[in-house]
C-alpha cells in the first residue's frame, strides 16, 4: 500500500441520504439502493462523483471500533447550490481541514486490509492523530463497482498533528 497524500480541503456542501448503523446490522446497500437512482433529482451538482462518508462520535478511536460500534453512513454528491432539497434528502456540510488521502484498490471486501495499513500501521508512525472530523470515500471514474477487481476510491482520513 502506498503512503497517503496528505491533503487541505475546504468545507464542502452536499446533499444525500443517512442511516445510523452498525456493521453488525449494515445497512449501507439499502441506503445505496435508496439513493442512487434519485441523484439525478439534486439539483445543480458539482461533478458525478460520490461521496460515502462516515461520521463518528465526537472522541472516537479506530482502536475501539467493533462490529457494534454506531455510527451515521451518508452517501451524497456535492453542490454548488443546495436551496432545492429533494424529498427525503438532507443537507450536509463537509468541514474543510487535513486529510491523509489514501487509494483502496480492489473489491470492497478487501478493504479491511486497506483499514488495518491506515489504521494499524500508518497512523500510529505518522506523527498524526485522528480529528472529529467526517471520514469519506470518493467513487470517481475510477469506481468500477463493489465487487470489480480494478476499482479504486480515494479514501480521505482526517488527521491532525
Amino acid at each position: 500500500m502506498q503512503p497517503p497524500d496528505i491533503r487541505k480541503t475546504e468545507e464542502k456542501q452536499l446533499i444525500g441520504m443517512h442511516v445510523e448503523i452498525s456493521l453488525a446490522e449494515d445497512q449501507t446497500a439499502d441506503l445505496w439502493r435508496r439513493f442512487m437512482p434519485r441523484r439525478k433529482e439534486i439539483e445543480q451538482p458539482l461533478s458525478s462523483v460520490i461521496y460515502d462518508i462516515q461520521i463518528y462520535p465526537p472522541g472516537f478511536r479506530m482502536d475501539r471500533f467493533t462490529p457494534k460500534t454506531r455510527f451515521t453512513k451518508w452517501v451524497a454528491v456535492e453542490v454548488t447550490g443546495g436551496e432545492h432539497l429533494p424529498e427525503g434528502m438532507e443537507q450536509l456540510i463537509l468541514p474543510g481541514g487535513t486529510y491523509a488521502v489514501f487509494i483502496h484498490r480492489g473489491p470492497a471486501h478487501t478493504f479491511p486490509r486497506t483499514a488495518q495499513y491506515i489504521f494499524g500501521e500508518w497512523l500510529p508512525a505518522s506523527g498524526f492523530e485522528l480529528d472529529d472530523r467526517p471520514h469519506f470515500n470518493i467513487l470517481g471514474e475510477d469506481y468500477l463497482g463493489l465487487n470489480h477487481p480494478d476499482s479504486e476510491e480515494e479514501v480521505w482520513i482526517p488527521v491532525r498533528k
